[in-house]
């Protein structure tokens, strides 16, 4: 260690001389992250439960700038404006880093005149956050988007977005999770019978919105000192935030003598009944949870409104599970697609958007618990040769691989060892080798190796290709 030292001060004394010149920190910026081959090849996974199950229910894909107009984007997102990365004046357009995928497809929705479009975007987007990284929350992250736009009968569209979110956590097996679901019209409704002032609905809607975090106690400060709400509407607010069911309650709240008097409620909560007896009909109601705290913050929501949680038991004498937080969210926004277009034309939308990153994340952690070997390439086979000056047929046979659409790898030597060979495979977990020697190349064959059993079977070089996609099917 003394000599290593030693070593380290005299490279520092020779950079020290360099004082003049700015050090040089090799970092990603706060709040990325890179993404070696390992993580990827889990991230591709997440990725292709959440794309067959968008495509399975039809969506089209679209993709948008990375950027938009500044304008675009200012006022869509209530008190998270703060959190758009605004770009410098490049050629006398202000432009913003985009902040979500739906602001975008609303735009997109408006400029082409579309009035019905499913699709699903995958991208990323960008947030001037300082996020906690360790729970999967960054500045850069993808954002997985399913919407469906247009005029349809209430509900269907919205039953099947908590269709979509159920599938897709379910296929991920990311463990138990409840997807709440809400509506912006109860919460309105709800407001104005507790005596929230009109001008007061979405900040304190953003007050709310923070139940899932922090105890109500906190919310109820919140409200009153900082945001100048009475001590007996923020009371109000509290009996109603607490709860939580499913049909029953919904029932229940139609029967309540304030809120059946109130039109936007009661509109919200025969919308949610009729969503539920869809839900219903899916078989997925047992994770769906009707919760009167959900509020989400964004401007944009008008209707109803959800958010998938993973649940973890902590141990078994825990009674109510504990919230890892959010992996998924969206709702129905009808107005934001009319906010764009010239003459008010709206279009419904509703949508959802799985949270990758945090899903991501997971799977990773518990990657790493389980210790599996993670394969990085997906190289069927690795064309050898057991002899030396053979380098000529292996660049002949893996062509020949290559062009029949077969993956394959060989060492970039002229004449490498077969037991290097071998240990390249099973270092990447390639499943075969296909050697090539003298006496094959006379007898018209190659030698198929199955890594895994060290077994060896020769096969007529006609029909190797057929043999390698049989063995590597299975």
């Amino acid at each position: 260690i003394a000599k290593e030292v030693a070593k380290l001060l005299e490279m520092k004394a020779q950079l020290g001389e360099d004082e003049g010149k700015h050090k040089f920190v090799l970092k990603t910026p706060k709040g990325t992250r890179d993404y070696g081959p390992k993580q990827m090849a889990i991230r591709e996974r997440a990725f292709n439960a959440i794309i067959s199950s968008f495509k399975r229910h039809g969506a089209e894909v679209i993709d948008t700038p990375v950027f938009e107009l500044k304008e675009t984007l200012t006022g869509k997102y209530g008190e998270d404006s703060k959190l758009i990365y605004d770009l410098k004046d490049q050629g006398g357009e202000l432009l913003s880093l985009r902040y979500d995928l739906t602001v975008p497809f609303a735009r997109y929705l408006a400029m082409n005149k579309i009035t019905n479009i499913k699709r699903y975007h995958i991208a990323k987007v960008y947030r001037r956050d300082n996020p906690a990284m360790t729970r999967g929350r960054y500045r850069e992250f993808y954002q997985c988007d399913f919407d469906i736009a247009g005029q349809f009968d209430p509900m269907i569209p919205d039953a099947e977005c908590l269709k979509i979110v159920h599938e897709i956590l379910s296929d991920l097996q990311l463990g138990d999770f409840v997807i709440k679901v809400n509506d912006r019209r109860i919460l309105d409704g709800m407001f104005a019978v507790c005596g929230v002032p009109d001008s007061k609905f979405r900040t304190i809607c953003s007050s709310v919105d923070k139940l899932d975090k922090v105890p109500w106690e906190e919310v109820r400060s919140e409200m009153v000192g900082e945001k100048g709400l009475s001590p007996e509407a923020a009371d109000h607010i509290g009996e109603y935030v607490q709860l939580h069911g499913g049909l029953e309650l919904i029932e229940r709240l139609l029967q309540d003598a304030q809120l059946s008097q109130n039109k936007l409620a009661k509109e919200g909560l025969g919308d949610m009944k009729l969503l539920f007896e869809y839900l219903t009909l899916f078989g997925i109601t047992g994770k769906i949870s009707f919760d009167l705290s959900l509020a989400r913050g964004l401007d944009y929501y008008t209707g109803v409104i959800f958010e998938a949680v993973l649940l973890h038991q902590e141990n078994e004498h825990v009674e109510e599970p504990v919230s890892v937080g959010s992996v998924a969210g969206g709702g129905r926004y009808d107005g934001l697609v009319g906010m764009f277009d010239p003459k008010g034309r709206k279009v419904p939308c509703v949508g959802v958007s799985i949270g990758i990153e945090r899903i991501f994340s997971i799977l990773e952690q518990r990657l790493e618990a389980s210790e599996e070997k993670i394969r990085t390439t997906e190289t069927q086979v690795l064309v050898a040769s057991a002899q030396k000056k053979l380098l000529e047929e292996r660049l002949k046979l893996i062509s020949e691989l290559w062009d029949a659409g077969i993956k394959a790898e060989m060492l970039y030597k002229k004449n490498p060892k077969l037991l290097n060979q071998l240990q390249y495979c099973e270092d990447t977990g390639i499943p075969l080798v296909a050697i090539v020697g003298e006496q094959e190349l006379k007898d018209g064959v190659v030698k198929l190796r199955i890594v895994a059993t060290r077994e060896e079977v020769n096969v007529r070089r006609e029909s190797l290709v057929e043999e390698i996609r049989i063995r590597t099917n299975q």
